[in-house]
């Protein structure tokens, strides 16, 4: 059993000698998960595939403006609400590496802190799930982590070396398409109170040239799950000294939720920049997928 307490098969399975692959979603906090890969995951549950959600840390030194919570209580409260995040989103399996959480504005001094473990023996943890779960496809971060969170640059570093070990055949980096994100964040720009992290400046080296882009996975008819799934994660709505982006996210009409988290974007590591890109996570698997008993 996961520490989440998720761990029940996902998908429509009838019969037997259905044929379904495994995507082991690798991410570095609770909520990470559902805004950058939330619709790939319900897509791919819906289809009869397995998907695995890992986080390398509990996120207990992330914001909330709820009172009552330290650390240790937020982190436990996080836990609760990646698991109702992943069941929204239809993942079979949900684990916690064990990690502390790094911080970002003010590092943690613990040397459990993942940032800071040694990276070959955190891949080997990852590498232990990826083995037990004959992962065909594995999801980590681009080589900047997105917007450079220490810990979601060591997702990345960890990821390829768990990959390597487990010979997991895929690994896709977690990314957004950086032109089109810049285009937004203009948009938005006189948009009083908009997150920091909204910024065009702040944006300029952040996630993926496009490119660099592999995949651009349709997810639009997934959307209203993966809202679900970031709802769920309602510590993380309020807390520090402006509004949150998961708070303005879940603000928007659906109509524009649906244009803004519609596609998700990956770079295949070892795959050239395709055209038109790639809508199928596992379109770089070589071999035919398993069958499986029902």
């Amino acid at each position: 059993m996961s520490p989440t307490g998720a761990d029940s098969p996902a998908g429509p399975r009838e019969g037997v000698g259905v044929s379904r692959h495994t995507l082991v979603v690798f991410h570095a906090h609770p909520d990470d998960e559902a805004p950058l890969t939330g619709g790939t995951m319900a897509k791919a549950a819906a289809a009869g595939h397995r998907v695995v959600l890992v986080v390398a840390t509990r996120g207990e030194a992330g914001l909330t403006g709820e009172p009552g919570l330290d650390r240790r209580t937020l982190g436990d409260r996080r836990l609760e609400e990646l698991a109702a995040a992943a069941a929204h989103l239809g993942c079979a399996r949900v684990e916690w590496l064990g990690y502390a959480d790094s911080g970002l504005h003010d590092p943690v001094d613990d040397a459990d802190a993942f940032a800071r473990v040694d990276p070959d023996v955190a891949a080997e943890r990852l590498a232990a799930i990826l083995r037990a779960e004959r992962a065909d496809v594995l999801t980590i971060y681009d080589p900047a982590g997105g917007y450079g969170h220490p810990d979601h640059v060591q997702v990345h570093e960890v990821g390829r070396r768990a990959a390597a070990l487990a010979a997991t055949p895929v690994v896709l980096e977690a990314t957004v398409d950086r032109r089109l994100l810049l285009r937004a964040a203009r948009l938005l720009r006189l948009v009083p109170g908009l997150p920091r992290e909204f910024r065009p400046s702040v944006l300029e080296h952040a996630y993926a040239p496009p490119d660099s882009i592999t995949h651009r996975i349709d997810v639009r008819a997934e959307t209203d799950r993966k809202r679900a799934a970031m709802a769920a994660h309602g510590s993380q709505t309020t807390g520090g000294d402006g509004p949150r982006s998961l708070a303005v996210f879940l603000r928007l009409p659906r109509f524009a939720f649906r244009r803004v988290f519609g596609h998700e974007w990956f770079v295949e590591l070892g795959r050239g920049a395709t055209t038109p890109r790639l809508d199928d996570v596992f379109a770089g698997l070589q071999s035919a997928p398993r069958e499986v008993a029902a």
